[in-house]
This record gives C-alpha cells, sequence and structure tokens, in this order.
C-alpha cells in the first residue's frame, strides 16, 4: 500500500522513549551551528550532524533559486557530489519538492513507490529506499528542504519526524544567518575593491589595474566563473585580452581577436549584448575546445560603448547552464557603461584640467551606482532595505573624496570637509523628521593623500552609521561630535556621542570589524572604545607618515 502524507505536529508524537538523546542531539547540532558562520560551511555541517543523529545513510539539502521556484541541489553526504549546483527540482516536483510546496513532512519507507517520488538524474539516490523531506522555513517562507534517505526500507516514527523538523528549524536559521554573513561579507570585499579605485586612480597604470578591479567585482557581483574585458586596438580590427578574473593560464593567454567572426565580433559590430546558454555547442562561439576544458558554459557578452561608439567587451561566463534575466543583464551592461566612461577618464589623464575632470567623473559613476541601489529600496525587506543603505552610505563616502578631488585638482585631499560631506549625507538618509540627530566635525583640516583619506572616511562613515543606528534606540534626539587633532607622531580622530552607551556584554559587529581592518590594514593605525558618561567615545590612532604616502 502507498505510504500517505499527514502533517505531523508534536501533538502527533505518544512516544517518549527517544526524547533524551534527540534533546541531546538537538543541543549538539545547535552547538556546531554557533559556530559555522559562510553558507558553504554551514551547509555541509548540517548535512554531516543530520546523518549522525537521525541514523540514516544520507542527508541531502535543496535550496530555492532566486526565482523562488527551482530546488538546487547544495549539500548531501550520500549522493555523487558532483550534482552539486547541477541537480534540481521544481517546487512540487518529486516528495522534496512536495514537501516544501505543501510546507509540511513527506516521507516513505519504500519512497520509488510513493506517487510524487523522481529520480534526479546524475545523484545515484537509486540505491536508497526510504525518504522523509522536511522544508526549511524561516517564519513562514519556505527556503529549501532537508531530506534523509536509508539504503533498506523504514518506517519513520513521529519521534523522527518531529526531530528532523526541529533539525530543520535550526538549519534554517543558521542557513538565514549563512547568506547575510556571504552578503556581508560580499559587501566588505566590494568596499575594499572601491578603496583599491580610489588608490589607484592617479597611478601611470590606472587603466590596467581599473579593469582589474572591474572584472574583480563583476566576477563577484554576477557569482561568475570568469570576467574579462577585451578592447580594441588602435587599428580597431582586433579585440586584445586586457584584464580576466577567476581565469585560468589557458584562458589568459587567449591571442587577439578579429571583430570580423565570433560572439565577440557580433557585440561590437551590433553594439548589443549577447547571451548564449551554452558556448559548447554554439556555432557562433570560435574557442569551444577552450571553454569545454576550462568549464565554461553559458555567456553574457555587452559592449563597451562611449557616446555611441564601441571600445571593447565585458564578458561573463558561467560555470553552470543559465540563463541571464533581463534584471540581470541591464545591470551588467549598466557596470559595462560605466566602465567604458572609466576607460575614458583614464585616457584624459595628461593635465592637472584632465584629472579634476576624471575625478568629477567617476564621482558621477559611484553616485549613479548609489542611485541604481536606491532605487531598489522601495521593493526591498526591512533587512535588506538597512544593507541598501549601508552600501550607498560606504559609495557616497568614496564619492566625496572624488568631489574634493575634482574642485582641487590634485592628490591632497581635506578630510574636514569629505567627513562633513559625508555625515551630512547619512543624517538625511538614516534619520527622520521626528529625529533630531546632530553631527558635528571639529578640529583641525587634515590634508591627506586620497588613499588615507577615502579609508578614512569610510571608517567614520560605519562609525556614524553604527552610532545612528544603536546609541539612540528610544530617544528622539543626541549629538555625535567628530575630532580631528595632531600629534606629534600621530593622527588623532575621535568620533563620541551621548547616547546610551555600550552594553557590558559588548561584542564588535560587522561595522566595527570593518572599521578595525581598514585602520589596521590600510593605514597601519588602531582603534579603540571608550566608555563616556553619556555614551560611547571610539579613538582613532594613525601614524602621520600617512600624511606624505605616496609622494
Amino acid at each position: 500500500m502507498k505510504q500517505q502524507h499527514p502533517d505531523i505536529t508534536t501533538a502527533n508524537i505518544t512516544g517518549s522513549s527517544t526524547r533524551p538523546q534527540a534533546l541531546t542531539a538537538l543541543r549538539d547540532i545547535a552547538r556546531a551551528l554557533s559556530t559555522a558562520w559562510d553558507l558553504h560551511t554551514t551547509l555541509d555541517l548540517i548535512a554531516r550532524k543530520s546523518t549522525e543523529v537521525m541514523h540514516v545513510d544520507s542527508c541531502t539539502i535543496y535550496l530555492l533559486d532566486s526565482d523562488e521556484q527551482t530546488l538546487r541541489l547544495r549539500a548531501t553526504t550520500g549522493l555523487d557530489k558532483r550534482s552539486l549546483g547541477l541537480a534540481t527540482l521544481e517546487v512540487g516536483e518529486g516528495m522534496t519538492g512536495y514537501a516544501v510546496q505543501g510546507n509540511r513532512p513527506v516521507f516513505a519507507s519504500n519512497a520509488q513507490d510513493d506517487p510524487h517520488f523522481k529520480r534526479v538524474k546524475g545523484t545515484g539516490e537509486t540505491v536508497f529506499h526510504s525518504l522523509l523531506a522536511v522544508p526549511l522555513v524561516i517564519e513562514t517562507k519556505a527556503i529549501g528542504a532537508l531530506n534523509v534517505q536509508t539504503f533498506e526500507a523504514h518506517e519513520y516514527s513521529p519521534e523522527e519526524v518531529e526531530v528532523l523538523s526541529l533539525i530543520a528549524d535550526l538549519a534554517a536559521g543558521a542557513l538565514a544567518k549563512a547568506r547575510l554573513y556571504d552578503n556581508q561579507k560580499r559587501q566588505i570585499e566590494e568596499m575594499q575593491a572601491l578603496a583599491e579605485l580610489s588608490e589607484v586612480i592617479t597611478s601611470p597604470q590606472y587603466l590596467d589595474d581599473i579593469l582589474d578591479v572591474v572584472t574583480d567585482m563583476a566576477a563577484k557581483m554576477m557569482d561568475a566563473a570568469v570576467c574579462s574585458i577585451f578592447l580594441l586596438d588602435e587599428s580597431e580590427r582586433y579585440l586584445k585580452l586586457r584584464s580576466a578574473k577567476q581565469a585560468t593560464q589557458p584562458y589568459h593567454n587567449r591571442p587577439p581577436l578579429s571583430v570580423d567572426e565570433g560572439v565577440l565580433g557580433q557585440v561590437i559590430s551590433s553594439g548589443q549584448p549577447v547571451a548564449i546558454r551554452d558556448v559548447r555547442a554554439d556555432d557562433r562561439y570560435l574557442a569551444r575546445e577552450m571553454a569545454r576544458s576550462e568549464g565554461l558554459v553559458s555567456l553574457l557578452s555587452v559592449p563597451l560603448s562611449v557616446r555611441e561608439r564601441v571600445i571593447g567587451v565585458l564578458n561573463c561566463y558561467t560555470a553552470i547552464e543559465h540563463s541571464f534575466t533581463d534584471e540581470q543583464q541591464t545591470l551588467f551592461l549598466t557596470l559595462a557603461n560605466q566602465t567604458a566612461l572609466a576607460i575614458e577618464n583614464a585616457r584624459l589623464v595628461t593635465n592637472a584640467a584632465m584629472v579634476r575632470e576624471m575625478h568629477h567623473r567617476i564621482k558621477n559613476n559611484l553616485q549613479t551606482v548609489a542611485m541604481l541601489m536606491q532605487l531598489q529600496l522601495s521593493e526591498a525587506s526591512a533587512e535588506v532595505r538597512q544593507e541598501l543603505m549601508t552600501s550607498i552610505n560606504r559609495v557616497h563616502s568614496i564619492a566625496a573624496v572624488h568631489e574634493v578631488l575634482s574642485a582641487r585638482g590634485f592628490r591632497l585631499v581635506d578630510l574636514k570637509a569629505v567627513l562633513e560631506r559625508v555625515t551630512s549625507t547619512m543624517v538625511n538618509s538614516l534619520t527622520g523628521p521626528e529625529t533630531n540627530i546632530i553631527v558635528n566635525v571639529e578640529g583641525q583640516a587634515m590634508l591627506l593623500p586620497s588613499h588615507a583619506a577615502s579609508n578614512i572616511a569610510l571608517v567614520v562613515n560605519e562609525l556614524v552609521q553604527n552610532t545612528i543606528d544603536h546609541a539612540f534606540t528610544g530617544q528622539d534626539q543626541g549629538q555625535v561630535r567628530i575630532s580631528l587633532s595632531r600629534a606629534p607622531l600621530e593622527l588623532v580622530i575621535s568620533v563620541r556621542d551621548d547616547g546610551l552607551g555600550l552594553p557590558q556584554d559588548h561584542t564588535s559587529g560587522l561595522g566595527l570589524e570593518i572599521a578595525e581592518l581598514l585602520i589596521a590594514e590600510q593605514l597601519g593605525g588602531e582603534l579603540s572604545l571608550q566608555r563616556r558618561q553619556p555614551g560611547t567615545e571610539v579613538i582613532i590612532r594613525i601614524p602621520r607618515t600617512i600624511e606624505t604616502e605616496g609622494f
């Protein structure tokens, strides 16, 4: 007789002999998950621990893609690991997809006899008989599913169903934390990339450096296997590879490509993007053998255009078959347009007037990036909105440095002027009309190289934003004072508020970790926190050698 799929709740549980062992196992899993941060580690840990606790032969985790319809295999202890990231189910498809659709456990002692069972090709799951699948749920929304299987037929007891459901609850929270951690880590990497952009703008190798920054950021943004930039040579008959990130040596060694043939030639001649689902099987793509050997599958190639003139192409490859959405193509094309402008800017750097124009345009490009993020605020959840506002304020911090440079026309930046711009923008964006938070910048003017000024601006941005978010909870007014001063051997920057002060069990959050990282690694300084009455003071000490660094 075929297995039925009743709803399983705590009320169904009648036995209690296994509860002490189950509670001990759940505590072990909870402790283990508390030490995992990134998504890959968390997924692997959940799969391994669930296999041990449930005494099964396989544990598998599927997570929903961004389309919220496709479940993708992300971790397993018993299936073929070569299918990770490739094997998929639709919501409602198979017993696992059915568990997600119904938001309840589904199980069978002989799964292949179940009407909802579907064999997922390439996973090697035919060796298993029983299957128990439970949804991974945050609040009321499913984010994926967790299933366990055994080689022999096995009748899952209500206690086992309840234990796996509790494991799934723990796992869903841990996966949400891990995804947030990965997103924050990616934001830090993007912010550091922007800091690199500020550092290299006056370098003789500016063009090559900026192209490397762009391909690095693009690869992370698109989760790509390879991102590359080809530019037209002086004759405009050939495309030369100028930058490639995450590429192997054979790709780096690609010879110049004729503009009269191939996919890139089509992009150059038409001035329009080209998306190919599988370059290994498309006759337009000339390097199919290289793609097979390098593991390159889907391609999005967009033109680099300046005033309707195409100067090159920006490419993004994935390692699995992928259909690029309209949103992804628009975002990638926007990045290509900004990159084309940056290339044009680099070619203008010949005198002081052109340097000013370059900084002005970079500032405008950065403000365009911030504007694109702001357009997403209205449709974002409260959590995502907060992350977007954090990123927007970081971009504004770097743009403020370029705004000062565009006015002055040389590499020294007035830090006090930059911080006044940064804090003014931040207060306007983070506080409402019912809140009166005043931020004052006081003390001596400090002329610093653009690299140092950019990093200090980013640090102060993080500190002030953290203060506005946490120091004045329950208060409708407050004050933040930023003081700049010089000691014989150090520059001293203080950020002090009159808010609630640090709790006794205070631990550093992401914002403070970012600030400490930048101060220590980029500027060779140190950051310390002091409890004041009232409020908190953060003191930054940086060696004065940065005032002449690079001169």
